[in-house]
């Protein structure tokens, strides 16, 4: 068994209902490897509206598929620990390219989990027709197999988020992606303890789902059986208003902030 392949299964075994996995969303070196260094962290997520923002692009294709791979390995690189990408779409338009590009992730980058979206567009856009959505799971879950690593595949259901109405087909998508070969069911939409517990119940699999102010606290989607708990770029937000904050109490010849004796490096 590889060292991948090793990171592959740990990865897997981390997502425990009722015990999620928090991973904090890193998008480059230093990231990885400051949140990898804090304590209790055991894997780490890539975000790719981060990876794409601090590069100057958009979200949602403004990267392309060599520069998300390029992306992916610098932060796989930098730690010891499993590394899963957000990857979007696939950067592919069909399922066949959504299956070479992930066994390009895999092999190229070091990644042993992904992210896989089922909208066209944007969270809000149209969504894949449910059947092509599955498809494209497949063709990760035949990407990984092509390359010999158990990818975990964290399938992203974004009906809810277009149509927060739309229940009986956000379910229906969340297992066909289980039966196609996704791991685990990235469920956007997901904002009270009522929904959370209801797709627990009728999704025949593990839940993901995302955090951020005003959200159902994370002990309590512990306590209701969540198995995975990420912030997107939620975390790239965190990190941008503390530096606003810094950056105003300086230019008011303010006092300095203890955090800017952070010490860290490569």
């Amino acid at each position: 068994m590889t060292d991948q392949h090793a990171k592959a299964v740990l990865l897997n075994s981390l997502h425990e209902p009722g015990s999620p996995l928090i991973v904090t969303n890193v998008w480059d070196a230093i990231t990885a490897k400051v949140v990898s260094e804090a304590p209790g962290v055991v894997a780490l997520a890539s975000a790719s509206h981060s990876v794409s923002n601090v590069r100057g692009l958009e979200d949602g294709g403004g990267l392309d598929v060599d520069e998300a791979i390029a992306a992916a390995k610098i932060i796989v690189g930098a730690v010891d620990l499993p590394v899963t990408i957000d990857f979007e779409k696939g950067y592919a338009s069909d399922a066949a390219g959504v299956r070479e590009n992930v066994r390009r992730l895999i092999v190229e980058s070091g990644s042993v989990g992904i992210n896989l979206e089922d909208s066209v567009g944007a969270a809000k856009a149209p969504q894949f027709p449910i059947e092509e959505a599955a498809a494209r799971v497949a063709a990760a879950r035949a990407g990984a197999e092509d390359a010999g690593i158990p990818l975990v595949i964290n399938a992203r259901v974004d009906t809810l988020a277009g149509d927060p109405e739309a229940w009986d087909e956000a379910v229906a998508r969340a297992n066909a992606y289980l039966e196609a070969g996704a791991d685990v069911v990235f469920f956007l939409g997901l904002g009270t303890e009522e929904l959370v517990a209801k797709a627990i119940e009728q999704v025949h699999g593990r839940i993901s789902v995302i955090g951020y102010p005003g959200a159902v606290p994370l002990k309590r989607l512990a306590e209701l059986g969540v198995s995975r708990v990420s912030f997107g770029p939620g975390t790239l937000g965190l990190t941008l208003a503390a530096l606003q904050r810094a950056a105003t109490g300086l230019t008011e010849l303010g006092e300095y902030p203890e955090d800017l004796g952070f010490s860290f490096e490569l």
